[in-house]
């Protein structure tokens, strides 16, 4: 499930302005949910004992439902004792038509060629029948390369089950700090995660697109373990949903996650060195393996704890 899995995590993040919805309040996060959750939740505390600073590495699923609040209490824990949040784009990035207008521009072929053109006729032929099924009319996503279609593809189907970008973890807490007057910062910028796209090459695009096809109907059941495994904070068993397939993508597997990573790195060793207490909200891909952020952080020295082994949290 890696690679469908990987680029939807950064897609969602991108996808909020093509979703044109209002981001969801934290009152109507927790409307229907009114107990404290007892999930452990996928969050750790990262500092260097006897020194100041400290980063709350928190976990995250871009697509959550309704059903997912509230969140675990080392979220609001974290959200409390941090005097900023940091998100892999900066607040307020989703806003506007310019960010879903220049992903259909990349996400589009010229007019000489097609998505029947640049892939199999069989996987051609099962994208037909996706579209068919859900009403929607195979040449509107013909001009579209393959993996914008692998993602068009998704997000509907996770639309299908109620999960939507705009309960996400990170809009969640976006939608919170802007309401508090909390600051906010990104890692990276919209187009930096736009030209990861168009770095896939056609061999690539043609893997990914097969598999999102291979994987739809199974999507449903592999949503409900990996909230699971989320929800207690299960890095074990999100490693193994999320890199199933790694060893056949390694490619991808550097371009999405562990240069991204390695690149995050230097950022949050000088946050700790000032001496800041932030909140670091990242799809929880990003903490796992040899080259998650919590492997990286340790690395440097740092102490890092899952959030119930901390007592003055």
């Amino acid at each position: 499930m890696f690679l469908v899995r990987c680029l939807l995590s950064l897609f969602f993040l991108t996808l909020l302005t093509v979703c044109q919805r209002e981001p969801v309040s934290v009152e109507a996060a927790q409307a229907e949910n009114l107990d404290l959750a007892e999930e452990a939740g996928s969050i750790w505390v990262v500092d260097r004992e006897g020194q100041p600073g400290r980063l709350f590495l928190c976990g995250t699923i871009h697509v959550l439902r309704d059903s997912d609040y509230p969140l675990s209490p080392g979220y609001e824990a974290a959200y409390n004792r941090s005097d900023k949040i940091v998100l892999e784009l900066p607040p307020g990035s989703g806003n506007g038509p310019a960010m879903a207008s220049r992903m259909r521009q990349l996400g589009t072929y010229a007019a000489d060629t097609s998505l029947e053109a640049n892939i199999t006729q069989e996987t051609w032929q099962t994208v037909r029948q996706w579209a068919s099924t859900h009403g929607i009319e195979a040449s509107s996503l013909n001009r579209s390369r393959p993996w914008f279609v692998s993602l068009i593809i998704t997000s509907t189907e996770y639309a299908a089950l109620g999960a939507k970008p705009d309960m996400g973890v990170d809009q969640y807490f976006e939608t919170r700090a802007e309401r508090d007057g909390k600051p906010g910062e990104g890692l990276e910028t919209v187009e930096f995660q736009l030209q990861l796209f168009s770095k896939l090459t056609q061999a690539q695009q043609k893997d990914m697109i097969e598999q999102t096809m291979a994987e739809v109907s199974t999507l449903s059941r592999e949503y409900e373990k990996m909230i699971s495994a989320w929800k207690n904070g299960e890095l074990d068993a999100l490693h193994e949903m999320l890199f199933r397939e790694a060893e056949r993508y390694p490619e991808l597997m550097d371009l999405f996650l562990k240069d991204r990573n390695h690149a995050w790195i230097d950022r949050l060793d000088a946050m700790l060195k000032k001496g800041e207490n932030a909140m670091i909200l990242v799809g929880t891909g990003h903490l796992t393996s040899d080259d998650g952020l919590i492997q990286l952080l340790k690395n440097r020295g740092y102490r890092v704890r899952h959030h119930r082994q901390v007592k003055d949290l």
